[in-house]
C-alpha cells in the first residue's frame, strides 16, 4: 500500500493537509464522524481544541480497529460549528493533530456548519484510509 501526497509548487504551500493524495492499496476504510463523545456517548470538552483532540483520538481508535494506523488516512473532513474559532485556534490543532497522527497529513477540509447532531458538539472528523 501507498499514500503519495501531492503538493503541487503553483498552489498556495499546504501547511497540515495534502493537496491530493494518490492512494494505491487493497482495503478501503470508511471512517464516520467522530465527535467528542466518550465510551458512555456523553460529549466532553468545553474548548474547540480538547473536543478536537477527543474527536480524532476517537477516528483512530476507529481505524485501529480496522487494522489501521494515522498514515493510511486518504482524506479527513472536519466540521466546525464555529469556522472561525477553528482558524484561532489552527496552530494548537494543529499540535494535537502531529502528536496523534504525525506528519503525513490527509488531503483535509474544513467546513463550517450550523450544528452537529449532539447540540454540545463543536467538531467532528470523519475520514477515508487506504490499507494493504
Amino acid at each position: 500500500m501507498s499514500l503519495d501526497r501531492i503538493n503541487p509548487a503553483e498552489l498556495s504551500p499546504a501547511t497540515g493537509f495534502s493537496h491530493a493524495v494518490v492512494a494505491t492499496g487493497s482495503r478501503m476504510v470508511f471512517l464516520a464522524g467522530q465527535t467528542a463523545l466518550d465510551g458512555a456517548g456523553k460529549v466532553v470538552g468545553e474548548t474547540l481544541p480538547e473536543q478536537f483532540e477527543t474527536a480524532l483520538a476517537n477516528l483512530l481508535s476507529a481505524l485501529a480497529a480496522a487494522g489501521g494506523v494515522p498514515a493510511d488516512l486518504a482524506r479527513v473532513t472536519v466540521y466546525a460549528v464555529g469556522v472561525a474559532a477553528y482558524r484561532t485556534h489552527a496552530a494548537e490543532l494543529g499540535r494535537i493533530w502531529r502528536r496523534a497522527a504525525g506528519r503525513d497529513y490527509p488531503a483535509m477540509a474544513v467546513i463550517g456548519v450550523v450544528r452537529l447532531w449532539d447540540d454540545q458538539a463543536l467538531v467532528e472528523l470523519d475520514g477515508l484510509a487506504v490499507l494493504p
